[in-house]
């Protein structure tokens, strides 16, 4: 599980909870059947409108995606992954990494390694993977596109809601009380399209770019990994290349580590 995904969303209901208890608020006010209709199913009939459904069909797997971690090779992993791979052909040969493509998980990388064990030339392997990397980044960008959008129609909804109850609030001229309660009232919707909207929806748009932007960096370093092995490259250049794509105080740790690994192989 991704934890960082649900303790955002609880310290942002604290602490819209413990504002309006400094402010001497009731919780209650919150349930308000109008405003959430207008803010819950104002935002899905826009998105709705926005989007087509081939998009919208992929909410639910959005939802996976930041709540769950996904399983995948992390940086080091990889480069000490394509180390022992490079070791290994130079060894015995490119053809001696047929074998490991069977316990390969990941598909990607099962498919490019298969391509430079079956001869294709380095410019062909690279184009296939790009563009398989391209693809999946507007698939990740579509559904990106679809909270942040969200999070756009949210808080103008909010104003939308405030304008309804102010009009409902007019009815009350003649009674001071009521007229106080039904403006308050009236704010709600504002608040929950607010809150909504830079709480939620625009937060869950950020994540799911970020998540996106390091599986695409994984795939890149899988990418020069195999182009390199497929060149003949020495373990360590592959791996001062691939940890050329990690920051500075991670990529040196991995080189230290995978050369103290190298040095007690030989």
């Amino acid at each position: 599980m991704d934890k960082t995904s649900v303790i955002g969303i609880i310290l942002g209901i604290v602490a819209i909870g413990v504002g309006m208890f400094f402010k001497g608020l009731s919780p209650m006010i919150i349930i308000n059947p109008a405003a959430i209709s207008i803010i819950i199913l104002g935002t899905i009939a826009a998105v709705t409108i926005a989007f087509p459904a081939t998009d919208l069909k992929k909410v639910p797997k959005l939802f996976g995606i930041l709540f769950k971690d996904k399983k995948q090779l992390n940086p080091k992993d990889v480069i000490l992954l394509f180390s022992d791979w490079a070791q290994l052909a130079r060894k015995e040969g490119l053809l001696a990494l047929e074998a490991k493509t069977a316990d390969v998980e990941d598909t990607f990388l099962r498919n490019g390694l298969s391509l430079a064990v079956d001869g294709q030339s380095a410019d062909y392997i690279r184009d296939v993977l790009n563009e398989e990397i391209e693809a999946m980044e507007d698939r990740h960008n579509s559904g990106a596109a679809i909270f942040s959008q969200a999070g756009t129609y949210a808080p103008t909804l909010g104003v939308l809601g405030a304008v309804l109850g102010l009009i409902a609030a007019l009815s009350h001229m003649d009674d001071q009380a009521e007229l106080g309660k039904a403006i308050a009232a009236a704010f709600v919707a504002t608040m929950l399209g607010i809150f909504t909207g830079y709480v939620l929806w625009h937060p869950f748009a950020n994540k799911l770019r970020r998540k996106s932007k390091e599986e695409v960096n994984i795939k890149l370093m899988m990418v020069e990994g195999i182009l390199s092995i497929l060149e003949g490259e020495a373990p360590r250049v592959i791996e001062q290349k691939l940890a050329s794509y990690l920051p500075a105080g991670e990529r040196n740790k991995i080189l230290d580590e995978s050369g103290v690994k190298q040095d007690e192989q030989a």
